[in-house]
């Protein structure tokens, strides 16, 4: 059971990989604009001419600062459709789209009971009773923050209905809905109703994370502590801002007289003595929210990427490698954690776990060293260089950050590297590989007297149709693409001369089209299901099977009979009137057909069913 459940985190873990591969560069975009933008950074360092409004270089900036905000801001988006497309067996363009639909349709159904419920008023304003932080705009739909777990529940969830649904078959009245279509149908219906439960759940987890800070307030350095251990384990819910903004923008987080003037919130207050020339210090009770954030992502999450590096298989310490550096840049410059924090979040836990830890004793070591370094975004060495060493060391004591930051450097390599080894933990660059098989003579010997015989007999019955489509169509190698329409199995081939009709009318086909290198098979509304099962056919399949030519040779006697009584001019005349018929009522003159030759494509392609046509030839 643990290893299973190892086993499904460790698939979650590599599924975070597409969505965080875009984090660093994000990051880099909005840590660099936010920073140079920032209207108080510029009027307290007289930078109008260069960064002002209507500059080139603001401009620039400003771009810069929206484009990688976007991403920010639609995390949990990016998060549902990259864990479907991680977690889902095949067809992954279908999990997207699923998970896609599914987020919206979860939170849209959370902001209706919000609205119903009377917490989102009918002008789009919030009720009194709402605490602040914890209704958010999701893609522009006003819900409750979730954050990037939001997306975690929509992405696990899609990827599991769709590995259980994306093949299969409904009744026939039906089958046009059934296979990868039906992936959408379920998951719709399903996150209306987790949308529900999310609105009567999720409350219940914000209002105890509010509930928290009132007991940081009171407890002095413990109370750094806490704050900062709190704030770093709801790094993963996304719920990490609903805490922190209270004690940056609120009374929560203080209240001081600065310039004559009483300022409430942790951040607001630095950037009030910011502004007061008589500033001799900053006050560190008012940054203790914040100043510790240098030491662990300037110093202390680097060593912990050299440490996950260092431990990397050499095969793989190049691709590792890439992906650590950009993470651990992107978090030194703009303190962007996320890149880096998110790549052993879930293939390693206690790893995070020592990440929590470290990080809530680098709050409170901050705190005790009076350390007093604002930020405006995070705490990368953008914000240390403009808040910290630009305002002197007189103000500030930013350069205690640096001895207590090689300490944790070196606490964060050592601690990571150690248990990455003793506990052989799966981070970046440790994930099993597929084994290695050399074949011998007699392995060889073995295929070549078993031939396809033995294959056949290991595909399950549901892969009995899909090889006989393969072979129909000149053998894997011949075909370069399968996709389907609403009743075809739509299928581009190499060489059309290689093409088989007898061996695909096995299959049972409604009929065969063929237009040059493009066949068209027609199956009729199933052919979803057959199309998924072809394709995941197709991927283990041999890419030669040596002896289906001879297996060809041995298909239903009669059809090689009929071929070769053919071929010698006997062949036996169809017995006449075998039955006696009667013509009823015949209101006009013409020819009967096969159905499939009806001129209209849903009643050539049977979606309404079996039947005949009737070419009128006069009237």
């Amino acid at each position: 059971m643990k290893d299973k459940i190892f086993g499904v985190l460790q698939r979650v873990g590599r599924s975070f990989m597409l969505p965080i591969a875009i984090l660093p560069v994000a990051g880099l975009l909005l840590g660099i604009g936010s920073s140079l933008t920032n209207a108080t950074t510029i009027e307290t360092y007289g930078l109008e001419g260069i960064l002002g409004d209507g500059t080139l270089l603001n401009a620039l900036l400003t771009i810069m600062s929206q484009a990688g905000n976007v991403i920010f801001d639609n995390l949990p988006l990016i998060f549902a459709v990259g864990v479907a497309i991680g977690m889902a067996k095949k067809e992954k363009e279908v999990a997207a789209l699923a998970a896609m639909i599914s987020f919206f349709v979860m939170h849209t159904t959370i902001s209706a009971v919000l609205q119903v419920q009377g917490q989102i008023l009918e002008d789009g304003s919030l009720a009194s009773t709402v605490l602040p932080g914890t209704v958010a705009e999701v893609c522009g739909i006003p819900t409750l923050q979730m954050g990037v777990f939001g997306g975690i529940i929509v992405g696990l969830g899609v990827a599991a209905l769709h590995n259980r649904f994306y093949k299969i078959q409904l009744p026939n009245a039906l089958s046009f809905f059934g296979g990868s279509r039906f992936v959408p149908i379920i998951s719709t219906v399903v996150y209306l109703l987790v949308g529900i439960a999310m609105y009567f759940v999720w409350p219940v987890v914000q209002n105890g994370i509010y509930a928290l800070g009132g007991l940081v307030t009171g407890t002095g350095y413990v109370g750094t502590l806490i704050f900062g251990i709190i704030k770093r384990a709801l790094i993963p819910f996304g719920l990490h801002h609903v805490f922190y903004l209270p004690f940056w923008q609120t009374a929560v987080g203080g209240s001081m007289e600065v310039a004559g003037q009483l300022v409430q919130g942790g951040q607001n207050i630095f950037f009030a003595q910011l502004a007061d020339p008589s500033t001799v210090h900053f006050s560190a009770d008012a940054t203790r929210y914040f100043s510790g954030e240098f030491i662990f992502m300037i110093f202390g999450l680097p060593g912990a990427a050299l440490a996950m590096y260092r431990c990397a298989k050499p095969e793989k310490k190049k691709q590792a490698g890439g992906l650590l550096l950009s993470a651990a840049l992107t978090c030194m410059l703009t303190g962007i954690t996320e890149p880096l924090e998110f790549s052993f979040l879930f293939v390693a836990p206690i790893l995070f776990v020592v990440q929590v830890i470290l990080a809530g004793a680098a709050y409170m070591i901050a705190h005790i060293l009076n350390i007093a370094v604002g930020l405006t975004f995070s705490g990368g060495f953008i914000d240390l260089f403009i808040f910290g060493i630009l305002q002197g060391n007189g103000k500030t004591d930013w350069i205690r950050i640096i001895p207590v930051g090689i300490i944790y450097f070196i606490l964060y390599f050592v601690i990571f590297s150690f248990l990455i080894k003793k506990l052989d933990l799966k981070t970046p660059g440790r994930e099993d590989t597929e084994e290695t098989k050399l074949y011998t003579k007699a392995d060889y010997k073995a295929r070549q007297e078993g031939g396809s015989q033995n294959f056949e007999k290991a595909v399950n019955p549901e892969d009995e149709k899909s090889m006989l489509i393969t072979r129909g169509l000149g053998g894997k190698k011949n075909i370069s693409d399968v996709d389907c329409c609403a009743t075809r199995l739509r299928c581009t081939v190499v060489d059309p001369e290689k093409v088989k009709d007898a061996v695909l009318k096995q299959t049972g086909p409604s009929g065969i089209i063929k237009r040059g290198q493009g066949i068209q098979i027609i199956y009729g509304p199933s052919v979803s299901v057959i199309k998924s099962n072809l394709e995941e056919y197709l991927a283990s399949a041999p890419a030669e099977d040596e002896n289906w030519e001879r297996s060809e040779a041995a298909a239903p006697e009669e059809m090689v009979t009929q071929s070769s009584e053919k071929e010698a001019g006997t062949e036996k005349e169809p017995a006449k009137n075998q039955g006696s018929g009667r013509i009823l009522y015949s209101p006009f003159k013409g020819r009967a057909a096969s159905i499939t030759e009806a001129p209209d494509e849903a009643f050539a392609e049977k979606m309404m069913g079996d039947g005949y046509v009737v070419f009128p030839s006069e009237g």
